[in-house]
């Protein structure tokens, strides 16, 4: 679990204490407002260890390093509509990506939620189903929640392992190619760096649906990289033949 901005300890602390009872122990602070605290331990209940373990990290990339799949959680709507999963269809495609990678599901900050940017970083949005008339719920609550459903999945799962060409691309490796993307794009001028709308989230959203493997995703790099060349020997042929 990841937890994006938590402005109050005491939120750590039950967070952890949902994960405990769920049989999780992987969590991980990017940027939390006070950790340790003695709010986050009381709150915790005994599930010391999982706080004593837990990772902060100074940013959402560095907390997804090692992360084959990562899926966000949100309360409210998007200008650009994201690919919705419930609760129990999140935690089945989580379960499935844990085979080869580590999985998580990122938790925004408790009053604002996860940022359009940090949404990037995720294949899909987790949306819990509550009262449409109040809909705020407690990051420990959500967390509760998602790790039932993650329990149910591990009992109920008969996820077959996938072949060693087929290991879907890690989330830090998606990123340096959407980097690379972006470059090209703006090279070939069929992105304006000044008015990328919303290009670059679409084209993410796309390569996110497909979950390219390690092997399609250097097939990606080296179509890129032969545009990047082609892109080169046309501006040495313009610069030896100015018109």
């Amino acid at each position: 679990m990841v937890l994006v901005d938590t402005s109050h300890p005491g939120n750590i602390g039950a967070a952890a204490r949902a994960m405990k009872t769920m049989g999780l122990a992987d969590l991980r602070l990017v940027r939390p407002a006070r950790f340790p605290a003695a709010e986050a331990t009381a709150r915790a209940s005994g599930a010391d260890g999982v706080l004593a373990g837990a990772r902060v990290c100074a940013s959402l990339d560095e907390a997804l390093q090692d992360c084959g799949c990562a899926i966000a959680t949100s309360a409210r709507s998007r200008t650009l509509a994201w690919p919705e999963l419930t609760p129990g269809a999140a935690a089945a495609k989580l379960l499935e990506g844990a085979q080869e990678a580590t999985s998580a599901v990122v938790f925004g900050p408790e009053r604002s939620g996860l940022s359009n940017a940090e949404l990037d970083r995720c294949e899909a949005m987790l949306r819990i189903p509550t009262d449409p008339d109040y809909s705020s719920l407690n990051v420990a609550a959500a967390v509760q929640i998602v790790g039932y459903e993650l329990r149910l999945a591990c009992a109920a799962a008969q996820v077959p392992t996938a072949a060693a060409d087929e290991q879907p691309a890690r989330l830090e490796d998606m990123q340096r190619f959407y980097a690379a993307l972006e470059q090209i794009l703006v090279e070939i001028d069929f992105l304006d760096p000044a008015n990328p709308r919303l290009l670059l989230r679409r084209l993410r959203r796309l390569f996110n649906r497909a979950r390219p493997s390690d092997v399609e995703l250097n097939i990606l790099r080296g179509i890129l990289t032969a545009i990047a060349r082609q892109g080169e020997k046309a501006r040495a042929f313009r610069e030896r033949n100015p018109l």
